[in-house]
């Protein structure tokens, strides 16, 4: 091995290589595995360590996508109001047709799931009842979740087919073939190596973005965000930079979450019948009721569109009623008092005990960060209320938000407009470029996957790979760039920094270079303060946009200037690369859409209204892998599932 800065060059060849170690791609492994005919080889890289890696990475106190005998068009339904109307149904539906399974799966695994009374020993398999937050969500004692289900991804693989602490960059075209990938190229973040892969096909899950915006975090808070701070937009970038066509990506979400520990609040709202209330002890969700008429029928469905709650919170805040603030005390004060009346007060008394165990809990399974929080300021849940605060915003495709890539749908499910075709053959979850697969984060216009989701989908899209590698056995991948080649772009910011570092005597402060950290601050700035982030209360408009177009462009050449002393800030230095594709996908989809269609989520004060007539359609983009030419454009939507009455026609 040669000294840093002279890296080895690992050449592999596979078959299928699955990009990520997320809930996807352990689903994909997992299924793959039992779907490849004897030979066929796959190899999983993953930038992290699976145990820990994806967004489910610390853990969970819920399930939120089971649907436990509901019907998937109910499914689809919901998700279709929640996130405006402008969905893919036929991917939702096959999800919510296929979820289940995994669910009964990770309980196979080792996953506690909650039980209801007198089902404590039946399994989902067998009939037993789980307890339910929600219409959806089903309780776990999940600070294993992602160790549980990674294990068998792994047992299933074989470790001999992993490689972890591997960061791929950059996926590579085909020489001979148009519009086909054929490999990808990363690096260690632990050695001095370049690894450059050919493969039949690649399935790209390696999460959302965060950090693209300025976070309310700063100084001793540094890092704290609600989705994992390592997604850095990878599979959007490195997606799009071959030419794959994105989808929604204007989408993007904010979820309002407790103040500086990012703890989520779905287990209150819906476990604990906790409100959130401005500073008046108003509960704004009753009192600026009326302004959901002004959006149907998104407002009037019995629980309304994510966007619109916060767009009712933050009436209060940028009116002057907050802070806003989540009444923990109230709701298990009400509960203490429920079970006192039920089972008399010495058994209350336990029984309440429980429940301050289960409220610390729901974060120590998910956001120990929050736990901090309360424990550092003193805050005892059933005594004060706690600060409820919208974040900055995330692009994401699995969770309350549907920013992605296009991929083609199932044979029985997708019309003509929706299916991706190579050689005439339709590959449900196949991104435009051939041989390109996503799921999870990836798959645009197909939220509320969360996690059981998204190892369906990982599944989904494996055995559709399959069946691509069947028909496609005799291809040869023929790399269109040299493994030298490739090397020396990755290690750029180490030449900057070699090259450099001599000229000043504070190596951060030097004319010829820009170190990770300083490049994402400016990344951040322009993000925030025209892109509709924090510091504008979440407002932008076109000549804002403008601006930040030609700001982003500005600093898309200096990026070429990052440097990179070590593997750690090669890593920082290459996810910024991602960041700023993600950033300006986000941002070209935005002042394209001549509309405000996530109102709450953002606000283009040039045309701050919803347009069912012109907008009621996905926006998608895609660039020119030769020339670098960003183009936008409208696709049809397609209704397949009656939104308000009937049951799915057989299609």
């Amino acid at each position: 091995m040669g000294s840093f800065g002279n890296p080895d060059i690992v050449e592999i060849d596979t078959d299928i290589l699955i990009v990520g170690g997320g809930m996807s791609a352990c689903g994909a492994a997992y299924e793959m595995v039992r779907w490849a005919p004897a030979g066929m080889r796959i190899r999983l890289v993953d930038k992290a360590a699976m145990e820990r890696s994806g967004a489910v990475a610390m853990g969970l106190s819920a399930i939120n996508t089971y649907l436990g005998g509901q019907k998937p068009e109910d499914y689809v339904r919901m998700i279709d109001n929640d996130l405006m109307g402008i969905v893919r149904d036929d991917l939702i539906f096959d999800v919510g047709r296929h979820v289940d399974n995994s669910v009964q799966l990770f309980e196979e695994w080792g996953l506690p799931i909650w039980k209801q009374a007198g089902d404590e020993n039946k399994s989902l398999k067998e009939g037993g009842k789980p307890v339910r937050s929600g219409k959806w969500q089903i309780m776990i004692n999940g600070e294993s979740y992602k160790v549980i289900v990674a294990e068998a991804a792994k047992k299933a693989l074989g470790m001999d087919n992993i490689q972890e602490r591997v960061f791929i960059v950059k996926y590579i075209l085909d020489a001979k073939e148009e519009n086909r990938v054929a490999g990808a190229v990363g690096f260690s973040n632990r050695e001095d190596k370049i690894y450059v892969y050919t493969a039949k096909a690649i399935l790209n899950v390696a999460g959302g973005a965060v950090n693209v915006f300025r976070p309310r975090s700063v100084a001793e808070g540094m890092g704290r965000t609600w989705y994992p701070v390592w997604n850095a937009g990878s599979t959007y970038a490195m997606a799009a930079q071959v030419g794959a066509e994105l989808t929604m990506m204007e989408n993007r979400f904010v979820p309002a979450r407790f103040k500086d520990g990012y703890g989520p609040v779905g287990a209150w709202f819906l476990l604990f019948k906790a409100q959130a209330t401005n500073c008046r002890g108003e509960v704004y969700m009753n009192t600026n009721k009326e302004m959901l008429k002004d959006y149907p029928p998104y407002g009037l469905y019995p629980v309304p569109a994510s966007c619109l709650r916060n767009h009712l919170m933050m009436k209060e805040m940028r009116e002057g009623r907050g802070p806003i603030s989540m009444r923990t005390d109230i709701a298990l004060q009400a509960l203490a008092k429920s079970y006192e009346e039920q089972h008399g007060a010495k058994e209350a008394k336990k029984m309440i005990k429980h429940l301050e165990a289960e409220a610390w809990e729901d974060f120590l399974d998910m956001c120990v960060g929050q736990a901090g929080v309360w424990a550092g300021e003193n805050i005892e849940p059933e005594k004060v209320p706690s600060e409820l605060m919208p974040t900055e915003p995330y692009f994401l495709g699995s969770h309350s938000g549907c920013c992605g890539i296009w991929t083609a749908g199932p044979d029985d499910l997708a019309p003509e407009e929706y299916q991706v075709k190579y050689k005439g053959v339709n590959y449900n979850r196949m991104t435009t470029v051939f041989g390109l697969f996503t799921a999870g984060d990836g798959v645009g216009a197909s939220g509320h996957k969360f996690s059981s989701g998204s190892h369906a989908e990982g599944r989904i899209a494996a055995k559709s790979m399959v069946k691509f590698y069947l028909a496609n056995k005799d291809y040869k991948p023929a790399l269109s760039k040299s493994a030298k080649e490739l090397a020396e772009e990755i290690y750029a910011p180490v030449r900057n920094y070699m090259e450099h570092k001599d000229y000043t005597t504070a190596e951060e402060i030097n004319p010829h270079y820009i170190t990770p950290r300083m490049l994402q601050a400016r990344l951040q700035k322009i993000m925030d303060e025209y892109v509709a982030g924090v510091s504008t209360m979440y407002t932008t408009n076109v000549t804002m946009m403008e601006i930040a177009v030609k700001k982003l462009h500005e600093l898309k050449i200096d990026s070429q200037k990052m440097m990179a002393r070590d593997l750690h800030e090669l890593m920082r230095a290459w996810e910024n690369f991602h960041r700023i594709y993600a950033g300006e996908a986000h941002l070209r989809h935005m002042l394209f859409r001549k509309e405000t269609r996530y109102p709450g989520f953002y606000y283009n004060m040039d045309h701050n209204y919803i347009d069912e007539e012109n907008w009621k359609c996905f926006v998608n983009s895609r660039i020119d892998p030769k020339t670098g030419e960003w183009v936008a454009f409208k696709k049809k939507h397609i209704d397949l599932v009656p939104k308000h009455g009937a049951d799915a026609p057989k299609h």
